[in-house]
């Protein structure tokens, strides 16, 4: 419960928006795994979750933020060498080892994509363990697309389909406009012989998830991630409750057939 003190080792600017932070590691703080978050105390402000949004296998801590709200704004504006409070790495992991012999999909939505980096870094470097990956990552417009470069050569790697859709866009944007969901077209994977990881708001979740069903893949090859209302990441305060588990102990990340029943539940 108690935080450690770390440091900005260096910040750089995504969008108007998002920074990434990349954090010195504190003595005792253990190697995080694709899809864990740490909780962020910003002094005199307070404390959120936020996702490991760097690569596993070179250590160190990268949390991805976007400013929405006063602990989000300090962090946020924090520069090389300012101080914060750190708890951490907590929560479950992407099933990375899923993967293997399979079509891979990845949905992500807005900021959702900073969870979900760690998980492509890691298949990535799995000398294409899976068979195909599909990335389809939707945003309010072009200006809001996170690590622009490393989508540009992602693209590059063989057997890799990488689709960006945007909500709004002006006259210098030509790729697709719409929800994320429009992206998905038949033969794009193998819905006996795959696997779905899906990142973002809610809703896109669901919507998402109606649409991969409707396309075959069952329920027990969908996870989700969720980071919804949590404090403590121990599970005492119950902030984080979704019916009978917690986010923050339980997941964030969850297979769907097990929390199937509590989506789109009034109240939940």
């Amino acid at each position: 419960m108690l935080p450690r003190v770390t440091r900005v080792l260096r910040g750089s600017r995504e969008t108007h928006d998002v920074r990434t932070l990349e954090l010195e590691t504190p003595e005792g703080v253990a190697d995080f795994a694709p899809g864990q978050f740490s909780m962020l105390y910003a002094p005199g402000v307070g404390e959120i979750p936020v996702s490991m949004s760097g690569d596993p296998a070179r250590g160190g801590l990268v949390h991805t933020i976007r400013a929405v709200g006063a602990v989000s704004n300090a962090l946020a504006g924090l520069r090389r060498g300012d101080t914060l409070g750190l708890r951490g790495p907590f929560g479950s992991a992407w099933p990375v080892e899923q993967a293997a012999g399979r079509d891979v999909v990845i949905m992500a939505g807005g900021l959702g994509l900073a969870p979900l980096r760690p998980l492509l870094y890691q298949l990535f470097r799995g000398k294409r363990a899976y068979r195909r990956l599909t990335l389809l990552y939707g945003t309010r417009g072009p200006a809001d697309i996170l690590f622009g470069r490393e989508l540009a050569r992602w693209r590059k790697k063989p057997g890799t389909d990488i689709r960006i859709t945007v909500d709004h866009a002006g006259a210098d944007w030509s790729g697709p406009v719409g929800v994320v969901t429009t992206l998905l077209e038949a033969g794009q994977f193998d819905p006996g012989n795959a696997v779905a990881f899906l990142c973002g708001p809610e809703v896109m979740m669901r919507f998402s998830i109606a649409s991969l069903s409707d396309m075959g893949l069952p329920a027990q090859c969908i996870y989700v991630s969720m980071e919804r209302n949590m404090k403590c990441a121990v599970g005492l305060c119950g902030h984080c409750q979704f019916g009978p588990v917690f986010v923050c102990r339980d997941g964030p990340v969850f297979r769907y057939d097990r929390v199937r029943g509590l989506f789109g539940l009034r109240e939940i």
